[in-house]
């Protein structure tokens, strides 16, 4: 579920842009004319602002954002206006260019979005980038997060229930038996990971833990040192239990000391049109506090308001 809140009555899409342009003019920005705007507009909305708004002044209305804005917050508007198939596309490509092996946001796109988003952002990339993601993950990664990165990121899993026993069966024991052996790079393990969709994976999963007492998270943690081993570990999350995994992101984020604002706008800015109110609901069951409370505690400014906006928290 969302928590993004659109008004049932939205002025026109002429009368947004004329509102906007205001925002920016004059001494200063009006930033609360910008987050009432931007941050009760669903994509479909954006887009049309933004399209209106080059066609009216002329001018491309992330660089009229660009200009007025500054830090956190710029970025968080940045990430937000952009439509979500350009702002995974963008993503994906500060991922391949910073990429490092404890870096986890291309495996995140890859497995947390559905196959047709999943391939929009591929074509979001072509068009952007002028080359493939798949070119930039090989480019970039090496060695066994070479092997997982590419299969995940160049998948189009099927997205139907139909799940085949027989072969989640099959698949749990030759999972459990490289697991076991710590052969965690294997084909078998990249295959599973990289082409099953996720009902067959989550009926395998099911069957790993009947079969042999523990769920497969925590025969993964043999390591915690272990940078790839952790990336697994994440890849099964975000398969299985994408709102866990995003309560994590988010916990980490918030609670360590020092705010990390890069990970807390990306979570912000690409959940909060899907399954935000799904993941706050687990952060508050795993936290005892609301999603929205550790966040005014934690930020604070306009970017604290757009945060707030766009996690459903109408007083913002």
């Amino acid at each position: 579920m969302a928590t993004l809140t659109v008004p049932s009555a939205v002025p026109s899409v002429s009368e947004d842009c004329e509102q906007l342009k205001k925002a920016f003019s004059g001494w200063g920005t009006n930033e609360k004319l910008i987050i009432d705007i931007l941050g009760h507009r669903n994509a479909e909305q954006r887009n049309l602002i933004r399209k209106t708004y080059a066609e009216t002044y002329g001018e491309d209305l992330l660089k009229a954002l660009d200009k007025e804005l500054t830090s956190d917050f710029e970025r968080l508007v940045l990430l937000w206006t952009l439509d979500p198939a350009e702002r995974d596309a963008l993503l994906a490509n500060e991922s391949t260019k910073r990429w490092t092996s404890s870096n986890q946001v291309l495996m995140e796109i890859a497995c947390t979005r559905s196959a047709n988003q999943l391939l929009h952002a591929r074509q979001a990339y072509h068009a952007r980038y002028k080359k493939s993601l798949e070119e930039d993950v090989a480019h970039h990664t090496t060695g066994d997060f070479r092997k997982l990165l590419l299969p995940l990121v160049s998948a189009y899993r099927y997205e139907g229930d139909e799940v085949n026993m027989t072969l989640a069966k099959t698949e749990a024991k030759l999972l459990h038996e490289k697991i076991s052996s710590k052969a965690y790079s294997d084909d078998d393990v990249i295959k599973v990971l990289g082409t099953r969709s996720k009902a067959q994976i989550n009926a395998t999963l099911n069957h790993y833990k009947n079969e042999y007492g523990n769920d497969i998270i925590e025969d993964l943690e043999a390591d915690p040192k272990d940078e790839f081993l952790a990336l697994v570990r994440s890849t099964v999350k975000c398969l299985v239990y994408p709102e866990k995994y995003f309560e994590e992101i988010l916990r980490q984020a918030i609670n360590k000391r020092g705010t990390d604002e890069g990970a807390l706008t990306r979570i912000i800015s690409t959940r909060a049109e899907f399954d935000l109110k799904i993941i706050a609901d687990e952060y508050q069951r795993r936290n005892s506090v609301p999603l929205t409370r550790a966040i005014v505690k934690d930020t604070h400014g306009d970017y604290e308001k757009m945060l707030l906006v766009l996690a459903g928290d109408d007083e913002a």
